[in-house]
């Protein structure tokens, strides 16, 4: 109790103060943030930075970083695809898999820059990567090969229903990344929208 007397003392009653070995850690964090293609992976980017990472002054850079991954399903070239009522079935041929894949790896490049660039306006350092699997086992495995400080997830505000059936990546990594997580939901008026 005397600590934080003495604290609010120094700064005048302002009860946001971060001490300077909090506010040298904040800055110097190593933070991985999952992206897709969602506005709250954005917004949950956007939270991070405006939250953890404070300029020391104008045209100057953070100490710490900011590690964006993002994952791509894995394209099973021999993916039975039902056809007719009859119940026949068609496999796509490697050419169509192949096509798949390229536009995959054009979306998830444009998902990458646009992060990158907003990491780059607030000038904060960033690294990304792209991932093939399964986003939940990839995002945990990808948080132990670098040994991040947090991990930052946006919620998509899946129903029950939906959770249930396709599995939350946010759940799934809050029970088994070995770091901090932290699970950013959109303002309500954000997620209103999208």
């Amino acid at each position: 109790m005397e600590a934080r007397q003495s604290v609010m003392e120094e700064t005048g009653g302002d009860s946001n103060y971060l001490g300077a070995g909090a506010l040298e850690r904040r800055m110097n964090m190593k933070v991985m943030v999952a992206i897709d293609e969602s506005e709250g992976s954005f917004y949950a980017l956007k939270w991070a930075l405006d939250n953890l990472f404070t300029n020391k002054g104008i045209g100057s850079e953070n100490e710490g970083k900011v590690f964006l991954v993002h994952v791509q399903q894995k394209i099973n070239h021999y993916m039975p695809v039902p056809v007719g009522a009859g119940g026949a079935v068609f496999y796509p041929a490697p050419v169509v898999a192949d096509s798949v894949q390229k536009a995959q790896e054009q979306i998830s490049a444009s998902i990458i820059s646009r992060a990158l660039q907003i990491c780059k306006d607030r000038l904060v350092k960033a690294e990304s990567m792209i991932l093939k699997g399964d986003p939940r086992e990839m995002i945990c495995q990808a948080v132990e090969q670098i040994q991040v400080d947090l991990l930052i997830i946006g919620s998509r505000g899946l129903g029950m229903l939906k959770r249930t059936f396709l599995g939350s990546v946010s759940d799934y990594c809050a029970h088994h990344a070995k770091t901090p997580i932290l699970i950013v939901k959109p303002p309500e008026e954000h997620s209103k929208k999208h």
